[in-house]
């Protein structure tokens, strides 16, 4: 790609760091991230809101998700006779699970 301006070229460079080091520093956030006393709704929507620049997808997003849960959560739902495998089956299980324990 060619530039017209020395001024145009440093701008598209910063830009393509910054972007970089947004993902780089979600994906930091994401695997800090805690359910901790939260409810799954608190925790999915943090989830969330933290995994929307990280650029996980798919399998990773799930596994990352998985990491995040309570151990207890997380193994009643590995273990489960149908395991979720999308990451909205897995919002959707862990809410359910995270429910029924707190009524």
């Amino acid at each position: 790609m060619k530039y017209k301006t020395v001024g145009e070229f440093l701008t598209n460079i910063r830009k393509e760091f910054e972007e970089e080091e947004e993902e780089l520093v979600k994906v930091a956030e994401l695997r800090i991230l805690e359910q901790r006393g939260s409810t799954m709704e608190e925790f999915i929507q943090e989830f969330r809101r933290v995994a929307r620049g990280s650029k996980y997808e798919g399998r990773p997003l799930v596994e990352e998700f998985k990491r995040r849960l309570s151990e207890v959560i997380r193994r009643k739902l590995i273990e489960a006779e149908m395991p979720p495998t999308s990451i909205k089956q897995w919002y959707e299980c862990a809410t359910k699970l995270d429910r029924h324990w707190r009524e």
